[in-house]
């Protein structure tokens, strides 16, 4: 077995755990696997669940492939009140009216994210600025307007919204390589003149991998991996 594991190249598609963050389940699948060489493909916030896919061996090289297919979401957002983590990671920080947003205004805005769009990246994230993680900027007490946070651009190809217990919103969001779904939900609410958070987000698709393709962490095996053919 530990010849097999250290010699074959390989790929595991993880439904990912609410609450934990994407390094715990690298550690978790690298003892239950006895895998030297590990890493993931594409960060999930702690609060999310969903896919991640773990590449072993040399289909560590493979990570950027893999980080660069078209991704997909759905989830929950919630007008009227924000987080500075723009979810639940954080208390609430703000209320703001909700009963001047129309049917024809939130289909507006959904339209306004489709295509190429730029966004900032959420304070809350892993990307580094001046040598830190932004999450780590802004647990020191450090606002996102006082750092100088780049703007990316990404293209969402496809986003559905149901509004039918509203203020919350459920949504389907199909989207590109560095897409923080956290932006669309903070932008949603700006354009919509008053602000969300988000309650629920699950990456239920990269590529063609699908959850009904996922392994439970609980319920790993190193038997039910895949390879690229």
């Amino acid at each position: 077995m530990d010849e097999l594991t250290e010699v074959q190249d390989k790929f595991y598609v993880i439904n990912k755990p609410r609450e934990w963050s994407s390094f715990d389940v690298v550690k978790k699948i690298r003892n239950l696997g006895r895998f030297k060489k590990i890493g993931h493909a594409g960060t999930l916030d702690p609060l999310a669940t969903g896919i991640l896919i773990m590449c072993v061996g040399k289909y560590t090289k493979k990570i950027d492939y893999f980080q660069s297919l078209p991704k997909t979401y759905t989830g929950k957002l919630v007008l009227g009140k924000t987080t500075p983590s723009i979810d639940l990671e954080t208390e609430f920080d703000g209320e703001y009216p909700v009963d001047h947003i129309t049917t024809d205004r939130l289909e507006e805005v959904r339209q306004s994210f489709l295509g190429v769009i730029q966004q900032v990246p959420p304070i809350y994230s892993a990307i580094k600025l001046n040598g830190q993680r932004l999450f780590t900027h802004a647990r020191n007490g450090v606002n996102a307007e006082d750092l100088e946070i780049k703007i990316r651009e990404v293209e969402v190809y496809r986003m559905e919204i149901d509004a039918t217990l509203f203020p919350e919103i459920s949504f389907e969001i199909e989207c590109s390589k560095g897409t923080y779904i956290r932006s669309i939900v903070r932008d949603f609410g700006i354009k919509c003149q008053s602000g969300a958070y988000m309650s629920e987000l699950v990456r239920t698709k990269i590529g063609d991998w699908g959850l009904d393709r996922a392994q439970e962490v609980s319920e790993f095996t190193s038997d039910k991996y895949e390879v690229l053919l």
